[in-house]
C-alpha cells in the first residue's frame, strides 16, 4: 500500500492578527497611504525625494492591469507591456516600540522587488508569489518620519507564460513583537488520532530570540471550540541554553472530546490561543483558527476525507481576479469561491504558484479542497523571471511556502511544479532522469516541514522519455512519464483516456487529473474511474488574463465563467454532473464552435448563450443540459419533442442536442423528467425593448475597513423587468459617500476598454461597478445611467 494510503490526520490552523489592545504583539495593517509612480527612478529609494506628484494609492495594487492594452506586447502576458513601479510610504514610529523587534512583512511583490527603509536596503524577492519579512528595528527614527520605498517589476517578458500583474499586489503588515517570540510561521498543529469521541491535538511552536538564555520561558496553548468554549489546554517550558537561533518545541498532546470535524459541507474551525511567558509575564501571543479532519489516499479508493470517499471536482486557474487584476482582494476571492460552490465545485488547484493567505483562509471557511502548487517549470532560464537562478532560491522558497500554508485544513496536497517533461532543461537539476532526482530532493525538504500530506508534480507530456503527440511512438508506447511513477500522487494534465494503460505499467499509481480540457466538457469527468481515482481540475474554467489565443481576446476564454463570474450556459452542464440538484438549462448555439491545438490538446469552446431574442424566420440549434432522464422542449406551448439523456455515452451524457428549432417570439421551455415526473424546468423568453437599468448588490455585509469590496451589477431591463441581453449603450457610474469606485467591467474578454474610470459599455445587457469602502462607516450612494434608459440608484451602508 502507498504510504499515503494510511490515514493522515491533521489539525490545521492559520495565522490571525492579534489585536493591538493586547499590547504584546501588534500586527498593523500597512496597506494604506502609499504613493505610487509607474516607471523607474533610482533616486526613489532615498529618504529625501519629492514624491508629491505621485499617485495616492492603497494596497493591494496591480499597476499592470492599469496599463493600456497593447497588441504588440503579445497575448501570453495579456497584451500588457512589461513595466516597473515605485511605492513610497512615510510613517512615525511609536516610542513604545523601543526595545521591540519591528518587522516589515510583505506577503508578495510581483514579480520581483526590492525594499529600502530610510535609504537602507532591507529585503528583496525574486519570486513574488511568496512573502518575506525585514527586521527594521535598528533603522527606525523616533524623532522624525520613516520612509519605506519599494521597487517592483513585472520582470522580463519571457519570465512567465501568463499574466502576472505587477506591484504590491498583496497585503503588507508592520509587526511589532518582543525579541523573544514565536517565529515567522512558527506554529504547526497535527492530530495523531481522531475518532468520533476524541481528537488528539499536538502543537509545535518555534521560538526565536532565546538562544543561550536560561530564564524561565513557558509555552502555553488554549483550545476553543467552534462555539467559543474552551475545550483544552497544554503547556511546557522552553529549552534553556539552546545553541540554535530558533527552537521547534513540541507541546504535550491535548485531547478534545467529541470533535466537530472540518469538511466541505461543515467547515468547522476551532481556535488556539498560544502564549509565551517569561518569568511569569506574558510576552507574546498569537490566536489562530484550525480544523480537525482526516485525509487518506489509496489506489483502491483515490481520496477520503474523514473516512468518506470524496471525488475532487475542481478548477485549475491562474491567480488574477478579473477587473482588479492580480490584486488579492479578499472579497474578490470570496465571490469566486461562492460562484464555484454554487455550481458544485469543491476543489481548486493553485496553478502554478502559491496564492494569497486570504485565499487559503477563505477556502478553510468555505470548505474548498486545495492543491497548493509552488512552481511552473524547474528552470533557471525558460519561464523563470527571477534575477537569481531557480536552483539557488528553491531551497529558500520551499520552507517559506510549506510553513506558511501547512496549517490549513483545506490544503490536501502539495504540488512542486507543472509540465516538466517537455524538455530536459525544464526538469530541474541536470541529473538525466526527467526530474526524478530533483523531485526526491524537494520531497525530502518539504516533508521536513510537513509529512502529513502527499506531494506531486503535474505532468505533461504524459509519456515516458519525453514523447510528445507528434512523435510516431505516441499512440503505441502509452507509458506514463518517469516522474509520475515516483511522486506520491500521479498527476496528469489531460489524457484521461490513457489512465488505464498507464496503470498497466505502474499499477501502484494514485491518479489525479490535474488539468482537464473545458472543450471536452464532461468527458474527462465521466471518463475517469471515479471510484478509484482522486479527481480532476478543469483548466481555465474561469476566464483569466494572458495565454490569449489571439487579439482582441485579452486572455484565456475557453471557460465556463467569464472573468466577471457570469456563467456561460456550459457551466450548467458541469453543475448537472457536480451537483445532486436536478438541473435543466437551455443553451442556444450562436455560431460555429471554435477549436485549436494548444499544449498538444484540442482546446476551444462552443459559442452558446441563453436568451430568446433571435432573428425571425431562422432556425437554431439548441442544447439542453440536464441530469434528468429525459427532456421535453416546447416553443410557445407546442412540443418540439422528447429526448432521452444518453447516460451511457460519456461524451454526450447530460447534453441533449436539438437541431433546427424554428424561432418564434415568445417562450422556449425545457421540462426535465425522471421516472415520468418533472424534476426541473427552464425557460427563455423574448423580451421587449430596454427601458431602464436595474442594480443588484452582492455584499450584504459591507465592512467599513477600507479593504472590503462591493460588486454592483447593472442590467438593462424591459418594461416587465426582464434582462435585455441585446441592449447596448455606455453606463456611467456616479459614486459618493463612504466608498470609491475602483473598477468598471462588463465581462467582455475582447474589450479594449480599461477598468479605470466610471464608464463602461453594456455587454449582453450587463455592466459591473466595483467599489472599495473607506475606513469610516457611512452611507454610499451609487447611480448608473445610460442615455435613453431610466437611471438606477441605490443607497448602501458600510458597517
Amino acid at each position: 500500500m502507498n504510504k499515503f494510503a494510511m490515514t493522515i490526520i491533521v489539525c490545521i490552523f492559520s495565522f490571525a492578527n492579534l489585536s493591538a489592545q493586547d499590547a504584546l504583539r501588534e500586527e498593523i495593517n500597512f496597506n494604506f497611504g502609499w504613493k505610487f509612480h509607474l516607471g523607474d527612478d533610482e533616486n526613489a529609494k532615498n529618504v529625501v525625494f519629492d514624491d508629491s506628484i505621485w499617485r495616492n494609492i492603497d494596497l493591494p495594487h496591480d499597476f499592470q492591469i492599469e496599463m493600456p492594452w497593447d497588441k504588440s506586447a503579445g497575448g501570453a502576458r495579456g497584451f500588457k507591456a512589461m513595466g516597473d513601479g515605485w511605492y513610497r510610504k512615510s510613517f512615525n514610529a511609536d516610542p513604545a516600540w523601543k526595545g521591540k523587534r519591528v518587522l516589515l512583512d510583505f506577503e508578495g511583490v510581483i514579480y520581483l522587488g526590492d525594499v529600502w527603509v530610510n535609504g537602507k536596503k532591507v529585503g528583496s524577492t525574486d519570486y513574488g508569489y511568496l512573502g518575506f519579512e525585514a527586521d527594521i528595528s535598528k533603522l527606525l527614527k523616533y524623532d522624525t518620519a520613516n520612509v519605506v520605498a519599494v521597487f517592483a517589476s513585472t520582470g522580463k517578458k519571457d519570465g512567465s507564460r501568463w499574466y502576472t500583474g505587477g506591484g504590491l499586489f498583496r497585503d503588507v503588515h508592520l509587526v511589532v513583537k518582543d525579541p523573544i517570540s514565536i517565529a515567522r510561521n512558527g506554529v504547526f498543529i497535527t492530530t495523531p488520532g481522531v475518532s468520533a469521541s476524541n481528537a488528539q491535538v499536538s502543537l509545535q511552536v518555534e521560538i526565536e530570540g532565546f538562544r543561550g538564555k536560561s530564564s524561565d520561558l513557558e509555552i502555553a496553548a488554549k483550545i476553543f471550540s467552534p462555539d467559543g468554549l474552551q475545550v483544552g489546554e497544554t503547556k511546557i517550558p522552553a529549552p534553556k541554553n539552546s545553541h540554535k537561533s530558533t527552537d521547534e518545541v513540541p507541546l504535550p498532546t491535548v485531547n478534545i472530546p467529541n470533535p466537530q470535524l472540518w469538511s466541505c459541507e461543515t467547515p468547522n474551525l476551532y481556535s488556539a490561543e498560544i502564549t509565551l511567558s517569561l518569568n511569569g509575564t506574558i510576552i507574546d501571543n498569537v490566536s489562530e483558527k484550525f480544523g480537525i479532519r482526516t485525509i487518506e489516499y489509496s489506489k483502491e479508493f483515490g481520496f477520503k476525507l474523514n473516512g468518506r470517499k470524496v471525488f475532487l471536482k475542481g478548477i485549475a486557474n491562474h491567480h488574477d481576479l478579473g477587473a482588479v487584476g492580480a490584486a488579492a482582494y479578499e472579497t474578490a476571492i470570496a465571490r469566486q469561491m461562492d460562484a464555484l460552490k454554487a455550481f458544485g465545485f469543491n476543489h481548486i488547484r493553485t496553478s502554478h504558484n502559491p496564492y494569497s493567505k486570504s485565499f487559503l483562509r477563505l477556502a478553510d471557511e468555505k470548505g474548498i479542497l486545495i492543491t497548493d502548487e509552488l512552481y511552473d517549470k524547474w528552470s533557471n532560464s525558460s519561464y523563470w523571471g527571477g534575477r537569481k537562478p531557480w536552483t539557488e532560491i528553491v531551497f529558500q522558497n520551499i520552507p517559506e511556502w510549506i510553513k506558511r500554508d501547512r496549517n490549513h485544513p483545506s490544503l490536501i496536497m502539495w504540488s512542486f511544479g507543472n509540465e516538466l517533461q517537455m524538455r530536459e532543461d525544464l526538469a530541474g537539476f541536470p541529473t538525466g532522469d526527467w526530474g526524478v532526482t530533483t523531485y526526491r530532493m524537494l520531497d525530502v525538504l518539504a516533508k521536513r516541514y510537513d509529512s502529513t500530506r502527499p506531494t506531486t508534480v503535474a505532468m505533461h507530456p504524459t509519456r515516458a522519455n519525453g514523447i510528445g503527440k507528434n512523435d510516431p511512438k505516441f499512440d503505441t508506447e502509452i507509458i506514463p512519464p518517469e516522474l509520475a511513477t515516483v511522486t506520491d500522487i500521479a498527476s496528469f494534465n489531460y489524457r484521461w483516456m490513457n489512465y488505464q494503460d498507464y496503470l498497466k505499467h505502474a499499477p501502484h499509481m494514485i491518479i489525479y487529473q490535474s488539468e482537464a480540457t473545458t472543450n471536452d466538457l464532461l468527458a474527462p469527468f465521466f471518463g475517469m474511474n471515479r471510484d478509484r481515482m482522486i479527481g480532476l481540475a478543469y483548466w481555465g474554467a474561469i476566464e483569466y488574463w494572458g495565454e490569449s489565443h489571439g487579439w482582441p481576446r485579452k486572455g484565456w476564454n475557453y471557460s465556463f465563467f467569464n472573468h466577471a463570474l457570469e456563467p456561460f450556459p456550459q457551466a450548467y452542464l458541469i453543475k448537472s454532473a457536480f451537483s445532486d440538484e436536478p438541473v435543466v438549462h437551455i443553451g442556444v448555439v450562436d455560431k460555429v464552435a471554435e477549436s485549436k491545438e494548444w499544449n498538444e490538446q484540442t482546446v476551444g469552446t462552443q459559442h452558446i448563450s441563453s436568451h430568446w431574442n433571435r432573428e425571425t424566420g431562422k432556425s437554431y440549434n439548441i442544447y439542453t443540459y440536464t441530469n434528468a432522464e429525459e427532456v421535453e422542449l416546447s416553443v410557445n406551448g407546442k412540443s418540439i419533442g422528447v429526448q432521452k439523456n444518453m447516460i451511457n455515452d460519456i461524451k454526450h451524457r447530460n447534453r441533449i442536442y436539438w437541431q433546427n428549432v424554428p424561432y418564434q417570439k415568445g417562450k422556449i421551455v425545457a421540462v426535465a423528467r425522471t421516472g415520468g415526473k418533472e424534476v426541473a424546468r427552464h425557460q427563455l423568453e423574448t423580451t421587449g425593448k430596454a427601458v431602464a437599468l436595474r442594480l443588484e448588490i452582492e455584499n450584504n455585509r459591507w465592512k467599513a475597513n477600507g479593504m472590503d469590496l462591493q460588486y454592483v451589477k447593472v442590467y438593462a431591463i424591459d418594461g416587465k423587468g426582464r434582462v435585455v441581453p441585446t441592449s447596448e449603450g455606455v453606463v456611467t457610474f456616479d459614486v459618493s459617500g463612504a466608498a470609491r469606485l475602483i473598477a468598471v467591467d462588463n465581462g467582455d474578454h475582447s474589450s479594449d476598454e480599461l477598468f479605470a474610470g466610471n464608464k463602461r459599455q453594456l455587454h449582453n445587457g450587463f455592466a459591473l461597478g466595483i467599489l472599495r469602502s473607506t475606513q469610516t462607516a457611512g452611507t454610499v450612494k451609487i447611480k448608473a445611467s445610460v442615455n435613453g434608459l431610466k437611471t438606477a440608484e441605490k443607497t448602501l451602508i458600510t458597517h
